[in-house]
């Protein structure tokens, strides 16, 4: 009872139904004046959308237009209750009243600023740098865990908590759910390192060990690929990182090297004619450049040639697209020459019964398949 009529005798309490009344309508058309205002921000931030080019007050509008109805109830009763006879402490319930609606629709205006941002740049990274947008929903989160923890903070010291202890007391429990929870920390950091380094972009195509496929989101915990069968492969940021990654979507050419074998039949004025027309058949197909052909080695079955070309895309289909016409161009060109391709064949000297009349220039030549 002593604290409801130690709480009747405040200031506030002496103002006349008069008084709360005035108080009441100033409150009200404080009220409607602030939605009034709100109503005609939204509405021109959306004639504002519909138009093809982006305004400079397009993003402030559409901050603004984030107003809550919670604030403008805090400014309306602020302002109201003005107009009333108040004590100190009530002056001051009223200050920290605002202030925290004020804190946190800062918060919710920040938060609404950031989204905008990462929605543009994600747009516009899209058509211009891929790589930022699987580090932008990243980028996101942080900001967001940064804003609404300053929020926080700043609401404990206006209600007169002391924050230094409890960041103090934070940061030991902190310690002790860091190591409780050190593979998730681990994945967070391998997710930041990934935004920030950018190793791989959402769309590259990798290979780790004995995964492959081409990336499709990059999150907080994991990063998950879409493997050529189809099927999705999520791998920890920690593994994924811990792991020799082979990134084919940064490959801008493609170096190809293959063999030709031909007989040793094959009269030496042919044999130094197919360098010059490997060459001449690669040199025919668009998206490529040659680099070397040669007569690299006499292996014990066949005369092989070694070419080196490359391609000037990262496509795998057209790479081999390109490959199976050098291969038909080249069997056909070989065989209207009469050239053959070497098989795997071996060649053995028999050696006669009459000793006398071996003679070892001149071999009994015998063929079999390997």
């Amino acid at each position: 009872m002593l604290e409801f009529s130690n709480l009747a005798q405040l200031p506030l309490f002496d103002n006349s139904a008069l008084d709360w009344l005035l108080a009441l309508g100033i409150a009200v058309f404080a009220l409607l004046a602030l939605l009034t205002v709100r109503r005609a921000v939204r509405g021109y931030h959306k004639r504002m959308v519909a138009t093809a080019q982006t305004e400079l007050l397009e993003i402030p509008l559409q901050v603004l237009s984030r107003t809550t109805l919670l604030l403008l109830l805090a400014v309306a009763a602020y302002i109201g209750a003005q107009w009333l006879t108040t004590g100190p402490k009530t002056q001051q319930v009223l200050r920290s009243a605002i202030t925290i609606a004020l804190f946190w629709q800062t918060g919710i205006w920040a938060v609404a600023a950031a989204s905008v941002w990462i929605d543009r740049k994600r747009k516009h990274s899209l058509a211009v740098d891929r790589a930022a947008v699987g580090s932008l929903g990243i980028i996101g989160f942080v900001i967001n865990v940064v804003i609404w923890a300053m929020v926080l903070l700043l609401t404990l010291d206006n209600l007169g908590i002391d924050i230094t202890a409890l960041i103090a007391g934070l940061g030991i429990g902190g310690i002790a759910v860091a190591l409780a929870v050190q593979n998730v920390l681990g994945d967070l950091f391998a997710s930041l390192s990934i935004t920030l380094d950018r190793p791989f972009v959402v769309g590259d195509f990798l290979i780790l060990g004995d995964f492959l496929g081409s990336v499709e989101y990059i999150g907080i915990k994991s990063t998950r690929l879409r493997s050529l069968s189809g099927e999705q492969i999520i791998i920890s940021n920690s593994d994924l990182l811990s792991s020799r990654v082979r990134n084919y979507g940064r490959m801008n050419e493609r170096r190809v090297v293959f063999g030709t074998r031909l007989t040793y039949e094959t009269p030496l004025e042919q044999l130094e004619r197919v360098p010059s027309l490997i060459r001449q058949i690669i040199e025919s197909q668009a998206d490529t450049r040659f680099d070397r052909s040669h007569f690299a080695k006499h292996s014990p079955d066949a005369i092989e040639y070694e070419t080196v070309y490359y391609v000037l895309s990262a496509d795998y289909n057209k790479y081999m697209d390109i490959q199976q016409t050098i291969n038909v161009t080249l069997h056909r060109e070989l065989q209207q020459r009469g050239i053959k391709f070497a098989y795997p064949t071996q060649r053995l000297f028999v050696m006669s019964q009459n000793a006398e009349t071996d003679r070892p220039d001149e071999p009994i030549p015998s063929r079999s398949a390997a």
